[in-house]
């Protein structure tokens, strides 16, 4: 993948994880990965819609998985896709908390670990802050 393609993915997500919604500045310490939805293995590209901006946390926990198992009804549900799901429609946040309001939504956020206790903590802070949008 080359750096303008890289450029192009930072720039329209805004420099925030696409997933979690944290803002690059907020984690200088880490770089933000360039994240296949879909992934190689699946048969995922490098082309720009199968491309998203994730934090190294969602992105390790989203590996690459494509669907999970929603904690409300244990049916498999896809995953959310950056590309393709509009951010407001599946989650909304509860304070510190990333609630899902679908079953993709509930689903993702139990996948990429969204409420972890030091995640949590971590946007209680920012909210502290007046960081946290």
């Amino acid at each position: 993948m080359d750096a303008a393609t890289r450029e192009l993915v930072r720039q329209r997500a805004g420099f925030r994880c696409e997933y979690y919604r944290l803002r690059q500045r907020h984690m200088s310490v880490h770089t933000f990965h360039i994240e296949h939805v879909v992934a190689r293995k699946h048969r995922g590209t490098d082309e720009p819609d199968n491309l998203a901006l994730a934090c190294d946390q969602c992105n390790l926990h989203k590996g690459s998985n494509l669907s999970g198992l929603d904690p409300d009804t244990g049916e498999m549900t896809r995953l959310f896709h950056p590309r393709r799901d509009a951010w407001a429609e599946h989650f909304h946040f509860a304070g510190a908390q990333i609630t899902g309001l679908t079953a993709c939504g509930r689903t993702t956020a139990w996948v990429l670990q969204m409420n972890s206790e030091e995640r949590i903590e971590f946007r209680s802070v920012l909210a502290a802050l007046g960081e946290l949008d």
